[in-house]
């Protein structure tokens, strides 16, 4: 514990003398001995209670600890890492950079996110700028730079979800023919497969078994900053999905009929070979297919994954079977984002278990209960 003693340089000041948790000794000057017995106390309730901090650490300017924190995050794909950084260099450091760690308050960040919501950034965005800079600070505090999160607990504007988009069977024929023959098998897969963007990118031939319909899930494209990098999927899982009959079809014919026939090759690829690119399909093949097709306004190519999960609810599709299928991490994904669209069957239901009580009124009628119950 501490102890404080005469300084034993200038006596007209008081030392306060003691180890810190990883038993390094520390000491502090003060020129009225009150002062030292005030941060005596303190300084062995802070021991006891192990919110000890280390003062130089505390004092470490927050771009200092963001840009030591975020190279940490290796495990992290290129593309959330990308995103971490632009939501600090956009939002976060312009307010808080500067800033020593131990100077950031709970309202300066409450302040900090209602000035980026005054100024007409979207709810999402703003939770997301928020969600870094916790996570930041919750580092901080794991390594004994800080006490406690200032940005924990604080209220956030409620992010206005988006309405989703998905097509019937009618108008994903329409949207197929309507793209460019080369494009229609991905049109179809991202329908009724429900892959993700990235994933169908990645999808490589040795990964097809057309004559058991079966892909093997296990890769993605992402693109960041104009170049492409191959990585595992969002969830880090491999799966398996079975396809329609008549998908299988044309997957075969679309192989059958591109260029290459490398196992490693792509299934997928722009007209020079070349790994597909999200914003040239958007532009050139995507975007006037929707104008032909006339789709629904905004209609994103994500839209067909939940075109897919839609489609399989239609012909009643377990929870689990779709969740297995469109490669969520738990079932509370699935029903978060398509409970609304499973039947509701509530008076069914209750019709059901008002027959089944009948049915047992209806035997203990006949059969005398045992003794007892």
């Amino acid at each position: 514990m501490s102890h404080i003693r005469r300084h034993p340089v200038d006596p007209t000041k008081w030392q306060l003398r003691y180890r810190d948790p990883e038993g390094r000794e520390r000491s502090k000057t003060f020129d009225l001995l009150k002062d030292a017995e005030v941060e005596k106390t303190s300084i062995n309730h802070q021991l006891l209670t192990g919110t000890w901090v280390d003062p130089a650490l505390a004092s470490t300017h927050f771009e200092d600890w963001a840009e030591r924190w975020i190279a940490s995050r290796s495990h992290l794909k290129p593309k959330t890492l990308a995103g971490y950084r632009s939501l600090f260099a956009q939002h976060v450091l312009p307010q808080f950079g500067r800033a020593k760690l131990n100077t950031i308050t709970p309202i300066a960040v409450e302040e900090w996110v209602s000035k980026l919501a005054a100024g007409g950034l979207s709810p999402s965005r703003v939770r997301q700028a928020h969600q870094v800079l916790h996570a930041a600070l919750k580092a901080a505090v794991k390594n004994r730079y800080l006490v406690s999160n200032p940005a924990a607990d604080v209220a956030l504007p409620r992010a206005r979800k988006r309405e989703m988009l998905f097509l019937n069977e009618y108008q994903v024929e329409q949207l197929a023919c309507a793209t460019a023959p080369e494009y229609r098998a991905l049109i179809y897969l991202l329908a009724y497969g429900g892959l993700r963007w990235g994933e169908a990118c990645a999808l490589r031939r040795s990964r097809v078994d057309i004559l058991r319909g079966r892909l093997e899930i296990n890769e993605s494209l992402a693109e960041v900053g104009g170049n492409r990098h191959f990585g595992s999927t969002k969830n880090h899982r491999t799966r398996t999905i079975t396809v329609p009959r008549f998908l299988r079809d044309i997957l075969n014919d679309h192989l059958v009929t591109q260029p290459g026939t490398n196992p490693s090759g792509l299934v997928f690829t722009a007209s020079n070979g070349a790994p597909l690119r999200n914003s040239n399909f958007s532009k050139y093949v995507w975007k006037p297919a929707l104008e032909v097709a006339g789709a629904p306004d905004g209609l994103r190519i994500h839209d067909l994954r939940h075109t897919a999960a839609a489609l399989m609810i239609a012909e009643g599709a377990h929870p689990e079977k779709i969740k297995r299928h469109l490669g969520h991490s738990s079932i509370t994904v699935t029903m978060d984002v398509y409970g609304h669209l499973f039947p509701a069957d509530d008076e069914a239901l209750a019709e059901r278990l008002h027959e089944r009580r009948l049915r047992a009124l209806a035997d203990n009628t006949r059969t005398k209960p045992a003794h007892g119950i």
